[in-house]
């Protein structure tokens, strides 16, 4: 079996998509990945082949392929825009017709696309294969989904000769693969459709020989907190700031990852027991933590809960709210809003967490829902029933 797959050009889209992909090659099938050529660097050296395909940029620079993005608020309306205008607009209209020319060298029997990367299901309608949605889950709500990309995606299959979408259900016509707990979903917001399936989310953040610092075995025996703002909203030297003046005199270690654009020697020094550097793998460093400060990237806030270490969550955009949303309606997190960033609120949140016990308790909890799930390997079996039926393939 031929597996292609679609992600946009980020380590937020791509790393959830690896185990799947790992699992299938261990299961002797063949994968591929379809990115934009700026990411395929990337991609290739985490061991995957990967096609150059569609438009040529990367989403932690977006502003250069996208430069309205300089207009648009921070926050939900940039989250809209990134929808609209970005993953349904041209990012789908442009990885469209590169789709279509690799299936004439390779055929693939089934695509699995990134949740948001919506050229992947547009081909498979065109190629008259099956597809799956395969990575970081999303569930909004069917009448939110069509107000973001209904428009443009409609436009896109009349460009190629596909009939309209009866409605935003067509996107997860055969096969969801959502590497998350099911308790993490909002009731009052989260429209799960019938063909998801759940699968164990198994971290993956390692592209090379990346490893914990050696001072990570020396930190005082004394609660380790550790902050990042991810791979794309992670320039923001005030909210790290802001963070690091938090817990100045806290009695906790802080370890902060700023990323790869921004010099931890910019912050200055720091006392004993607080680290600043441009990254360490969360899979190594989150064992010896107490508690993750994250954006609410769904790779760490699953990470972290994979761990059962709770959350303080500053959401910066995307699906980062609602990501923050379920972390508190869960118990497992404290939400710091857009206009609480200051070092006192991050500071009250983080004392409240590691006071309270329920959230290290409600965060085992979820540890443990996570850890019963079904592995990748189901996923594997699952994208080749689809591979053979072609049908939807809906949850029991």
């Amino acid at each position: 079996m031929l597996v292609l797959f679609t992600t946009q050009p980020a380590a937020g889209h791509f790393h959830p998509q690896v185990p799947l992909a790992r699992a299938l090659i261990a299961a002797g099938h063949e994968v591929a990945f379809a990115c934009a050529p700026a990411y395929c660097a990337m991609i290739e050296a985490s061991g995957f082949r990967c096609f150059p395909a569609g438009l040529d940029w990367i989403e932690a620079e977006a502003e250069r392929a996208f430069p309205g993005l300089l207009t648009v608020p921070e926050g939900r309306e940039q989250a809209a825009y990134f929808m609209t205008q970005v993953f349904a607009g041209e990012a789908a209209r442009r990885m469209v017709p590169d789709l279509l020319a690799l299936a004439r060298g390779w055929p693939p029997d089934v695509i699995a696309h990134d949740p948001v990367e919506y050229g992947g299901p547009v081909a498979a309608d065109l190629l008259g294969l099956p597809y799956a949605a395969a990575g970081a889950p999303v569930f909004p709500p069917p009448a939110l989904l069509d107000a973001l990309v209904g428009v443009p995606l409609a436009a896109l299959r009349e460009r190629h000769g596909l009939p309209p979408a009866p409605d935003p259900a067509w996107l997860s016509r055969y096969l969801v693969l959502a590497a998350m707990a099911p308790s993490l979903l909002l009731p009052w917001r989260d429209v799960v459709p019938p063909t998801t399936h759940f699968l164990r989310p198994v971290p993956f953040d390692r592209t090379g020989d990346e490893g914990l610092p050696s001072w990570v075995a020396h930190l005082p025996a004394r609660p380790t907190v550790y902050a990042t703002l991810g791979t794309i909203n992670n320039r923001q030297p005030a909210l790290f700031r802001a963070i690091l003046d938090a817990l100045g005199d806290v009695a906790a270690n802080l370890v902060v990852t700023v990323g790869r654009t921004l010099d931890p020697a910019q912050f200055g020094p720091q006392r004993p027991g607080v680290h600043v550097e441009r990254y360490i793998p969360q899979s190594a460093l989150l064992p010896r933590c107490d508690l993750v400060i994250t954006h609410g990237g769904v790779n760490t806030v699953l990470g972290a809960l994979a761990q059962g270490l709770p959350l303080v969550v500053i959401p910066l955009g995307a699906d980062q709210f609602t990501n923050a949303e379920r972390a508190r309606h869960a118990g497992v997190g404290w939400v710091v809003g857009p206009d609480e960033r200051t070092p006192e609120a991050i500071r009250a949140a983080v004392l409240a967490v590691l006071a309270d016990p329920a959230y290290r308790r409600n965060a085992a909890r979820l540890r443990d829902e996570l850890a019963a799930l079904p592995g990748p390997e189901h996923g594997v079996a699952l994208l080749e029933r689809l591979a053979r039926e072609r049908a939807p393939i809906g949850a029991r």
